[in-house]
């Protein structure tokens, strides 16, 4: 009889030691920018999309960037006055909470904080987000949709109904109104509709240069405290 895959052993000691190696190579990584790049910026993300980070990376190709697994660079920096890195460096460890990043640049300062000043990309709400003004859909046809979507449309909660081969709306439908908590359904309608509700934007929270001197830079919003199982997903948002 053969043997059955279920049955297939995996050593849970060569995979903990796959996690360590990984980790000390996140602490060499960071400890080596630290010794080559003369400042580091601590940033929190607004409406976090892979994508735009990657946009924002290709951009600064001179720099470094590190998002997620901030136990672990804070181990790199050092936690507290007596086992850090570089002096001031338990400073940068203390911002590293919820969804923050490090960026480390020979930029000066100033470059730095106008460029991230300027840039936000348009992109669609998810689920959760808040609706920043309210979208109604008039009763009619709705020539922006092939027939064939209309049973997805109305799936979402639309009014809608086949005549002719085109998709009609049978009576007024407000999709949102501003200040509404976006639904899965909500969210989907307004990206058919090509409707953007959010902006991508990175904040800059701190700043750390290799004179030792370390800056809180004004911000509007705090860190996100969310838990730190937020990075497990981008632990390969390394760059």
């Amino acid at each position: 009889m053969p043997k059955s895959k279920r049955d297939k052993k995996i050593s849970l000691t060569s995979t903990r030691k796959k996690g360590l190696e990984l980790k000390r190579n996140l602490v060499d990584q960071i400890r080596e920018c630290v010794d080559q790049y003369a400042r580091i910026f601590t940033f929190s993300v607004e409406n976090m999309r892979n994508s735009k980070l990657k946009e924002v990376r290709n951009v600064w190709k001179h720099s470094r960037f590190f998002f997620g697994k901030n136990k672990v660079m804070s181990v790199a920096l050092g936690r507290g006055a007596e086992d850090e890195y570089r002096e001031n460096l338990y400073r940068v460890s203390q911002r590293l909470r919820g969804q923050t990043g490090m960026f480390f640049t020979n930029k000066t300062k100033e470059e730095v904080v106008e460029w991230f000043s300027q840039y936000q990309l348009k992109d669609f709400a998810r689920s959760g987000n808040t609706a920043i003004h309210t979208v109604v859909l008039f009763e009619g046809p709705l020539p922006q949709f092939s027939h064939s979507m209309e049973p997805q449309l109305r799936q979402l909660g639309l009014p809608t109904k086949l005549e002719r081969g085109e998709i009609n709306l049978i009576s007024d439908h407000t999709v949102c109104t501003a200040g509404d908590v976006l639904t899965p359904e909500q969210a989907r309608i307004l990206k058919l509709l090509d409707t953007p509700m959010v902006n991508f934007h990175i904040t800059l929270d701190s700043v750390w240069s290799n004179d030792g001197t370390f800056e809180l830079l004004e911000r509007k919003d705090n860190p996100s405290p969310e838990k730190e199982g937020v990075e497990e997903e981008d632990e390969d948002e390394n760059d």
